[in-house]
């Protein structure tokens, strides 16, 4: 039986991820902080530590105490707000939390690393859709972060020869995905329309984005585990397609049997227009694609948030 490491475990994107590798009869080890995910999430069979990845030494434990044979990487600070107001908090959670688990890593000889991205790494991109090879030019301390921890993985596996895979996601939206979060427009929407609030739509509603659920991201997660490392291992984890924050409510308001009654507010400052990322390189490498339909994963999500508001 495969140990695998998984930071963040306890989260929206971590949890998904728990469940189908325990579902292939992995060992899982979840490290999380719980500062952003749920003790409640975390299923029994899975080993739960609570500890932080700025914890050198805590980090290094586990990796001495069980042989692990790759690590997921999926711990971060992700919003861009805090981000901005705190860079020094950004910059130690998800640069040096990311060193303390590569040094780890390169100690035990673990055979695979994994780390979670973000489509944040590429700021404003003219030419649509974005790809792997776009330029980067990150618009916040949060993506600015994500990319040095990405040059830090390449690196360490440059000098020690073990595979990565750098998975940069789109829009990810689902079950467990907190309203708190930069990408949770939809858990946002949701709870508006369940609480009978009217949606407040920042700008004129047309901006676009690339949403792609949950357990297809999951899915890409343990393709790159599972598949040899490709001589390019970044991937965007995407659906190819956008659709309009406007569009999207329609679609929520029809799922909650609620009118479509939208506030529209000023355009935040920064706020990309149109964003949508290519999924064929990671669909030519490990033959993933994505399985679930905008509509299909909008029924699941609001299912789940209307038993959890009907059972407190």
């Amino acid at each position: 039986m495969k140990t695998i490491l998984i930071t963040g475990g306890a989260g929206f994107i971590g949890s998904h991820t728990v469940e189908l590798l325990l579902r292939r009869d992995y060992q899982v080890i979840i490290l999380d902080n719980l500062s952003s995910g749920d003790r409640n999430n975390v299923p029994e069979q899975a080993v739960f530590i609570e500890g932080d990845i700025r914890d050198e030494k805590g980090t290094a434990r586990i990796f001495a105490e069980y042989s692990i044979d790759g690590v997921i990487h999926l711990a971060a600070q992700s919003k861009v707000g805090p981000s901005v107001e705190r860079p020094e908090e950004d910059m130690a959670i998800n640069v040096l939390g990311t060193v303390n688990l590569l040094q780890a890593a390169q100690k035990y000889h673990t055979r695979k690393f994994v780390f979670a991205s973000s489509a944040a790494v590429y700021g404003h991109v003219e030419e649509l859709p974005v790809t792997e090879a776009s330029p980067t030019a990150p618009l916040s301390p949060y993506g600015t972060s994500k990319l040095a921890a990405e040059a830090y993985i390449q690196m360490f596996h440059r000098l020690y020869g073990f595979e990565i895979g750098i998975l940069r996601f789109s829009n990810v939206y689902g079950p467990r995905q907190t309203a708190a979060t930069e990408a949770g427009v939809i858990t946002i929407f949701i709870d508006q329309l369940l609480a009978g609030e009217a949606p407040t739509i920042q700008g004129d509603g047309q901006q676009t984005r690339d949403f792609v659920y949950v357990e297809d991201v999951a899915a890409a997660i343990f393709a790159s585990l599972e598949q040899p490392q490709q001589d390019n291992p970044v991937y965007n984890v995407s659906t190819s397609s956008q659709t309009s924050v406007e569009t999207l409510l329609k679609k929520l308001s029809e799922a909650a049997g609620k009118p479509f009654f939208p506030k529209y507010a000023e355009e935040r400052a920064g706020d990309i227009k149109h964003s949508y990322l290519t999924y064929k390189h990671l669909a030519q490498s490990f033959g993933w694609k994505p399985e679930v339909p905008l509509d299909r994963g909008i029924a699941e999500t609001m299912k789940y948030y209307r038993s959890l508001a009907e059972n407190g």
